[in-house]
C-alpha cells in the first residue's frame, strides 16, 4: 500500500492505461515517485471485451506499484462523456447552482436522473460560461467497478481533457497567444484550445485505431497484425518526395497513414471555425500536440505541413520534480503521453484550475456516510452520557419541558394569522412562477427555432443545393437497438397549404403511455400525451456539379463542425456512438433522378427536445 500522504493517478484510455504515483514537497510541489504504462488491444471488434482488459491491466500496475487499497484519481477519455460549453446570462452567484442545473437538464441527452454530471464555470472576461461534463450512470460503474476490483479505492474521477489541462495551466502558465493542444488518442483526437484565462474543448473521432484499421484494410491483415506493422514500420509520408528515398513498402506504409491522417486537419479547421464563430474565440497561432498518437515519427511535421503552425510535443514534466529511483532522461521519451496523469496529481495538491468528479453512485453514499460519521459518534456519546444522568434529572426535565411547551403553545396562537397570510402568498407566488415558466418556455423554443433555421442556413450556402422542405418529427431514432432507420412522424399536416384559414396546420398525433401491470395492447382507457419534437428532415435537390452528390456531404460536413442546434449523437447498446452521414443522408447520384435536379434528403436530430404547444 502507498504512503497516506501520496497521490495515485490512473489514466484510462482506449488503448493505453498508465499509472503514476506522486509525493507532496515541503513547498507544495508534486514529486513524481514512480510510474508505469500498460497497452490494451484497441480492436473495435474486441470492445465487448475491453472493461475486462481494463481490469487486468489496471491490476498489473497496482501490484507493479505497491498501491494496493490506495485511494485513487483517475481520468476516462474524453469520448465517454458528453461535454457543452454554455453560456449564461447575467445573474448572481447564488443562482448559478440552480441555472446550471436548468442548462444541463435542457444540453444532456439522457434524462437527467440517468447520468453521473458535474460542472466548473470558466473564466471568460466577456460572459459567463460553464462546462457541463456528464456520462450514463451505468457506463461509470461500470468503469468504477474495474478500478476497484483492481484493488483500488476511488478518490475522484476526472476526464482527460481537464485534466491534461490542468497540466498544461501548470506548466506553460496563461500563454499570450492562442494554443490548440491536440491529444492523439487511439479511438478519438481531443482538441483543446486555451486563449487567457478560457479554453475550450472538443472530441474528433480520428485517432491511432483509425490509422491501424487504414491499414488492415489496405493489405488485407487482420488488426493486430496491421498495428504491429505501424509501431515497428509506420510513419507519416510528408509532402516534396519525402519518401522517394525509402524502402518502396515502407513508402507505400507512410503513404496509407498519411491518407488516414488527413481528416484531423480537415476536423481542427472546422472545430477552430466554431470556436470561432460560436464561441468569440481566436484562431491558434501556435500547436502543442500529446498523446499516444502523437508518437508516430513525423506526425509533428504532418501537422505542421498541413496547418501552416509551428508545433512542438507537450512537456508537462517541467511542472514536477523526480524522486529517487526514477530515470528522468528515459521519461522524456514520453512526456507527451503524461499530461493526464500530472493533471490528476495536481488535483491531489489542490493546484488544478479545473476541478470536475464525477461521483460514482456507490462513493457518493461512501462519502455522505463519511460526513455522517462524526456526528453518528457525538450522538452516541451524548446519549450514553444522557443515559447516565437520566434517572437523577428526569423530574426537573419535565417540569422545564411542560412550561416551554406553554410558552411555544402561547406564541403559536400568536403567530397563526401570519401563517395563513404567509401560506396565502405562497401560493400565489407558486401560481404565478408556473405561468411565468409558461411563457419564458415558449418564447425560448420560439427563439431556439430562429437559430435552428440560422444555423442551417449558414452550413447550406450553395448555388448548386437548395431545401425545398424542412419537415419536424417526432419519435425519431436514427439507430435503434432492434431495427435501424426509423423516420418517425411528421408534425406537419400532409395537405397544410390546403387547410382552411384559423385551422392549425399541425397533425394530431398522440404518445401512447404504457400502464404499469397492463399489457401493451390498446384498449380504451390508455393514456396519452402530447408528444415533443426530436428531429427535423430537409428535403431538396442538388444541380449536377464538379463536386457530383458530394456537394451534399459537404454541406452536412458543415453543420457537425458548428453542432450546436443538432446533436450527431446517439445512444446504441448502451453507449454514445456518432452517426455515419450514410445513416441520416439519403442522395440520389446521377441517373436516378430528372433531369433539372437530384434529390436528397437528411435526417438532423435535436440537441434538445421541443414539446408541441
Amino acid at each position: 500500500m502507498a504512503d497516506s500522504n501520496a497521490t495515485v493517478a490512473l489514466n484510462i484510455g482506449s488503448q493505453r492505461i498508465s499509472m503514476a504515483v506522486f509525493d507532496t514537497s515541503k513547498n507544495g510541489s508534486l514529486i513524481l515517485k514512480s510510474y508505469d504504462s500498460e497497452s490494451i488491444a484497441a480492436d473495435p471488434a474486441l470492445d465487448a471485451a475491453r472493461i475486462s482488459q481494463t481490469r487486468v491491466a489496471i491490476a498489473n500496475l497496482t501490484q507493479r506499484l505497491k498501491v494496493s487499497k490506495s485511494k485513487a484519481r483517475y481520468a476516462i477519455s474524453g469520448q465517454s462523456v458528453f461535454t457543452r460549453f454554455v453560456k449564461l446570462p447575467p445573474l448572481q452567484d447564488d443562482n448559478i447552482e440552480q441555472l446550471v442545473t436548468f442548462e444541463a437538464q435542457q444540453h444532456v441527452p439522457f434524462p437527467i436522473d440517468e447520468v453521473v454530471w458535474d460542472y466548473e464555470l470558466i473564466d471568460n472576461p466577456v460572459e459567463k460560461e460553464v462546462v457541463i461534463v456528464a456520462i450514463k450512470a451505468d457506463a461509470l460503474d461500470e468503469i468504477n467497478d474495474a478500478v476497484n476490483e483492481s484493488g483500488l479505492a476511488t478518490a475522484e474521477v476526472d476526464v482527460s481533457p481537464m485534466a491534461i489541462y490542468n497540466a498544461f495551466r501548470a506548466s506553460y502558465g496563461e500563454p499570450a497567444e492562442t494554443v490548440l493542444l491536440i491529444d492523439i488518442g487511439a479511438k478519438t483526437s481531443n482538441l483543446l484550445y486555451i486563449e487567457g484565462k478560457r479554453f475550450f474543448t472538443r472530441s474528433v473521432s480520428v485517432g491511432g485505431a483509425a490509422v491501424t484499421s487504414a491499414i488492415a484494410k489496405e493489405y488485407g491483415v487482420a488488426f493486430n497484425d496491421a498495428e504491429q506493422q505501424k509501431v515497428a514500420n509506420g510513419m507519416v509520408a510528408l509532402g516534396g518526395g519525402h519518401t522517394a528515398q525509402l524502402d518502396e513498402s515502407v513508402a507505400a506504409l507512410a503513404g496509407t497513414i498519411r491518407n488516414a491522417l488527413t481528416r484531423l486537419p480537415s476536423e481542427i479547421t472546422r472545430t477552430t471555425n466554431y470556436y470561432r464563430s460560436q464561441h468569440g474565440g481566436s484562431a491558434p497561432q501556435r500547436i502543442i500536440i500529446a498523446g499516444g498518437g502523437a508518437s508516430l515519427p513525423y506526425t509533428l511535421e504532418f501537422l505542421q505541413e498541413k496547418l501552416n503552425l509551428p508545433v512542438e510535443f507537450f512537456n508537462p514534466l517541467q511542472a514536477i520534480s523526480f524522486g529517487k529511483g526514477v530515470n528522468a532522461e528515459a521519461l522524456k521519451g514520453e512526456a507527451h503521453q503524461m499530461g493526464e496523469l500530472i493533471g490528476l496529481g495536481l488535483r491531489g495538491v489542490g493546484k488544478s484550475s479545473i476541478n470536475i468528479d464525477l461521483v460514482p453512485a456507490v462513493i457518493e453514499k461512501a462519502r455522505a456516510d463519511q460526513k455522517r460519521k462524526p456526528f453518528l459518534i457525538g450522538a452516541a456519546a451524548l446519549l450514553l452520557l444522557g443515559v447516565g444522568g437520566w434517572a437523577g434529572m428526569q423530574h426537573l426535565a419535565a417540569n422545564k419541558a411542560e412550561e416551554k411547551a406553554n410558552a411555544m403553545k402561547e406564541t403559536q396562537e400568536s403567530l397563526e394569522p401570519y401563517n395563513n397570510s404567509i401560506n396565502s402568498l405562497l401560493k400565489k407566488e407558486d401560481d404565478l412562477r408556473k405561468i411565468a415558466t409558461t411563457y419564458t418556455d415558449a418564447e425560448r423554443d420560439h427563439t431556439y427555432w430562429y437559430q435552428l433555421l440560422t444555423e442551417v442556413e449558414t452550413a447550406f450556402g450553395s448555388d448548386v443545393v437548395w431545401v425545398t422542405d424542412f419537415e419536424p418529427l417526432v419519435g425519431y431514432n436514427p439507430i435503434p437497438e432492434d431495427t435501424r432507420g426509423v423516420n418517425g412522424r411528421s408534425v406537419v399536416k400532409p395537405d397544410f397549404v390546403s387547410v382552411p384559414y384559423g385551422t392549425s396546420c399541425l397533425a394530431d398525433i398522440q404518445v401512447e403511455v404504457p400502464t404499469k401491470g397492463k399489457s401493451k395492447s390498446k384498449s380504451r382507457n390508455q393514456k396519452t400525451e402530447a408528444p415533443t419534437i426530436n428531429a427535423i428532415r430537409m428535403r431538396g435537390f442538388w444541380l449536377e456539379n464538379p463536386k457530383s452528390q458530394t456537394v451534399v456531404s459537404d454541406l452536412l460536413a458543415r453543420l457537425r463542425a458548428q453542432p450546436d442546434k443538432f446533436t450527431f449523437m446517439a445512444p446504441f447498446n448502451k453507449e454514445m456512438v456518432e452517426l455515419k452521414d450514410e445513416e441520416i443522408l439519403k442522395v440520389a447520384v446521377t441517373g436516378e433522378g430528372p433531369e433539372f435536379g437530384l434529390p436528397f434528403e437528411i435526417d438532423l436530430p435535436l440537441a434538445r427536445k421541443i414539446a408541441i404547444k
